[in-house]
């Protein structure tokens, strides 16, 4: 029987009930026998949940039943995450003591003996309800089941995910040839050109579509060529800056629609260009007008593939027949099966698994993702019966008669790890149309508190990346590729809407004129970003206003939102109506200053508050939020200082600022000892960072992007730097210092700045550990360091724009590990030994 998700919440709140933070609570406030009994009542639950989760289908007393239990798990993990969150704080104010006076402090909650009160009472509540609830489960006869009890849990062969090259596509070449023929077709019609491309989800037609989009005759054929992912309600403010942003790799978010609109002619206008419209979903003709109308500014030789689930929508855009995908053969299918289901090493494969998996692609349509999919799964599994399992599975029938490949990529999901369980529904919260990096997934997994480190010496978020590989390896993620190391990644619409129909039960996508939330939901996305279409909105979406938002843990908005969404009204209303949010995302906001009741949020992890052009204040209260571990004013150019006790953010792992400050000593962020992430943004007056005692031990990433003046870094208290990035920024360097500078440094990546060959002198021998080395637009960037070849582990090297780079040192070529060798736009770039150096 394979674990449920239900079961992997239930081992997620017993994990909370034995980690350390918590006992040390528990130990605080003397509530180790309460606990306890928590933990037996719900250990017994456990044990029975894989045997009612099968039953369930046969009696729906026995659903209810299960809806009831997830309804107090939930409530269960924020009891015991405030319980932790008050123990913080009474070490926070022991520590720093109270931010304000004691004046009435024995009616408030401040006071212990009420707030130790208060929360006997709520553990006491938590306790009743689940006692209730393991006393009804005895009415349905269920019986323990062990974990590995059946089929999902057999041996598994360690899997790698490099053993096949993720590019490949196979079985297109003639569908990718009869494409070019078209596109290579004069034509005569001054209208443009469009190519559809049509088939169910899965079949490969964004793949086919970048294999034409990346042959080299449509290099030679087109002037220019984008490629845009296409938003599923066609909006066309984002079409246009996808389309700019492709052609000029310029962000212009900042932009209103008229002006992007006259942007994307000047970049087109009179040019030949491919362009591809990636998973089109509107009918919406009108719309579909405005765009052909702004495209047509280009050469007439001009074309666009469009790829597309609907023969309406191709139809619509359409002015050639669609190109109907097909399914593989079955072929073409076991060749691609066989290659993700078994190591390339295994000349030849058991020869039973071999039938069984000939079986399985028989089943699969032809539906290349599908077959990666079970063959990712497969390939960790060597025993018969699960292969068989797989094949015999009921859920073939609706392959089969209703297309629909869903239920079987469930299959997937349902073999994942208890802690992956959680994790993967949070996908469903990220935009569709997007490339992501692992950070955007990470943070949020953490902020939820879904995140677990098994091993010593790895950190959450390292553990997180962890996760993220494991997804990568069974293929529920794709179009991989590690750039700075850092992993980007794309999730595919199905996988996308599997993710959905998993989360359906307390993960929710709404708009801004959402009136009602089911009471099970607990993270609400907002794909929103505009007040077009939605009337009488007055700052604040329905929905909050109901008490189903108060069990709510995040509020997310999938894209930059205009001004007037979220104002100081939505987030007064956030925080008084949900007390129990994580993470509360009011980026692009149009508030000047962030209400003091913020503070009321104790359990709140990450708050956004970015490129809000208008903030000008961040409250005192705010460093009452002592589990806090992001926080993010990036942009908010008018932000004048930071709080003078950020000392108090005990917790905090991540901060990037934008302010008017000269110094970051006053706001005490040189004592944030579990810092690992500092980014600074367009701080134009900022000089020294800190000067005297400085506590960021475990600070690892250092960004300084678009600082105006030179900054003073304490590089020698820096001893766990990983990553710098350094962008049109200016550092005061001292050559005399150069000792000092951080000795397990892995990235150097450096944008627009004059200093690149003095910094480049002053890291000299102490960058040993350096794995990746990028330079880009940096005319001062004359030579590669002579000590660079000497870095045994640098897998990367990116020099791009830097126009007087003219020698490049053959030791280059002795970098064994040596994966990525990108030069572009250099003087170098045209020397002709290039290739042989690239040929690594």
């Amino acid at each position: 029987m394979v674990e449920s998700l239900l079961f992997s919440i239930a081992e997620g709140v017993l994990g909370k009930i034995a980690s350390p933070a918590l006992q040390k609570a528990v130990a605080i406030y003397n509530f180790e026998n309460q606990i306890q009994e928590l933990r037996e009542t719900l250990t017994a639950i456990k044990a029975v949940l894989l045997d009612a989760e099968e039953q369930k289908a046969k009696d729906h007393r026995l659903q209810v039943w299960l809806d009831g239990l997830q309804h107090v798990f939930y409530d269960a993990e924020d009891v015991l995450d405030e319980l932790e969150c008050e123990a913080l704080r009474k070490q926070v104010i022991s520590r720093y003591g109270c931010v304000r006076g004691k004046v009435h402090r024995f009616f408030s909650l401040s006071n212990p003996l009420i707030l130790r009160a208060k929360l006997s009472h709520k553990v006491k509540e938590i306790r009743e309800r689940l006692s209730r609830i393991a006393i009804d489960k005895d009415q349905f006869d269920l019986n323990v089941r062990r974990v590995d009890n059946g089929v999902a849990h057999m041996h598994s062969r360690e899997m790698t995910y490099s053993y096949v090259n993720k590019s490949d596509v196979i079985g297109r070449d003639a569908d990718k040839e009869e494409i070019i023929e078209m596109l290579m077709q004069p034509t005569d019609d001054k209208n443009l050109s469009v190519i559809p491309i049509v088939g169910m989800g899965g079949l490969g037609k964004t793949a086919l579509a970048k294999l034409v989009y990346n042959d080299n005759r449509m290099k030679e054929q087109f002037e220019l060529q984008l490629w845009v992912c296409v938003p599923k309600d066609f909006d066309l403010k984002k079409i246009i800056e996808g389309i700019i942003k492709d052609a000029t790799s310029q962000s212009l978010s900042n932009f209103d629609i008229q002006q992007l609109q006259t942007r994307l002619q000047d970049t087109i206008k009179d040019k030949k260009y491919l362009l591809v419209l990636d998973d089109v979903w509107s009918k919406d003709r009108r719309r579909w007008k405005e765009l052909r109308d702004l495209l047509s500014v280009g050469a007439s030789e001009s074309k666009i593939i469009v790829t597309t689930r609907s023969l309406e929508v191709a139809s619509i855009l359409g002015t050639h027949p669609a190109h109907n995908l097909k399914g593989l053969s079955h072929e073409n299918s076991m060749a691609l099966f066989k290659r993700w289901a078994f190591d390339e090493k295994e000349k030849e494969p058991c020869p039973e698994l071999l039938k069984i998996g000939n079986d399985i692609v028989k089943k699969s349509l032809g539906v290349p993702l599908l077959l990666i999919i079970l063959g990712s799964l497969l390939h960790a599994k060597d025993e018969e019966m699960y292969w068989a399992y797989i094949r015999d599975s009921k859920t073939w029938e609706l392959v089969e008669v209703e297309r629909d490949v869903l239920p079987v990529l469930k299959l997937s999901y349902d073999d994942l790890p208890s802690h992956l369980k959680q994790c993967f529904p949070i996908l469903s919260l990220l935009p569709k149309v997007k490339k992501f990096r692992d950070h955007h997934l990470v943070r949020r997994w953490r902020a939820f508190g879904l995140i677990s480190s098994a091993r010593e010496n790895l950190t959450v978020e390292d553990a997180g990346v962890e996760y993220i590989k494991d997804l990568w390896r069974r293929s529920l993620i794709q179009d991989v590729e590690e750039i700075e190391l850092i992993l980007k990644f794309e999730v595919h619409d199905l996988v996308h809407s599997l993710a959905m129909s998993v989360a359906q039960n307390y993960c929710s996508i709404v708009d801004l004129d959402t009136t009602e939330i089911s009471e099970r939901v607990r993270y609400v996305s907002i794909p929103t970003a505009s007040l077009d279409n939605i009337s009488n909105y007055d700052g604040v979406p329905p929905f909050l206003r109901k008490k189903t938002a108060k069990r709510l843990r995040a509020i997310v908005f999938q894209y930059k939102v205009d001004d007037g969404v979220i104002t100081r009204n939505f987030a007064r209303t956030c925080i008084s109506k949900c007390s129990h949010l994580r993470f509360l995302d009011l980026s692009y906001g149009s508030f000047e200053e962030l209400p003091s009741s913020i503070c009321n949020l104790k359990q709140l992890r990450s708050l956004l508050l970015f490129r809000n052009k208008q903030l000008k204040k961040l409250p005192d209260a705010i460093c009452k939020l002592q589990s806090l571990l992001e926080l993010d004013v990036n942009g908010c150019t008018e932000l004048g200082k930071l709080p003078k006790n950020m000392k108090r953010l005990v917790n905090l792992r991540f901060l990037f600022i934008t302010t008017k400050q000269k110094s970051l000593q006053e706001s005490g962020i040189q004592y944030l000892e579990n810092l690992q992430f500092l980014g600074l943004e367009a701080c134009k007056n900022l000089q020294v960072l800190f000067e005297g005692t400085c506590r960021l031990t475990h600070l690892q990433e250092l960004e300084i992007v678009d600082c105006g003046r030179p900054i003073s870094v304490p590089f020698e208290e820096l001893t766990s730097l990983k990553r710098l990035v350094i962008e049109g920024s200016s550092l005061m360097l001292i050559p005399e210092k150069k000792s000092s500078f951080p000795s397990c440094l892995r990235l150097l990546s450096i944008t627009n700045f004059e200093q690149v060959m003095e910094l480049l002198q002053c890291l000299n021998e102490c960058a040993c550990t350096l794995e990746s080395f990028c330079v880009y637009d940096c005319p001062s960037f004359m030579a590669i360091p002579k000590w660079l070849p000497n870095h045994t582990r640098l897998k990367e090297i990116r020099l791009i724009r830097c126009p007087n780079l003219s020698s490049m040192p053959q030791e280059i070529r002795s970098l064994a590990a040596l994966k990525e060798l990108h030069i572009e736009h250099c003087e170098y770039s045209t020397m002709t030994n290039l290739h042989d150096i690239i040929m690594l």
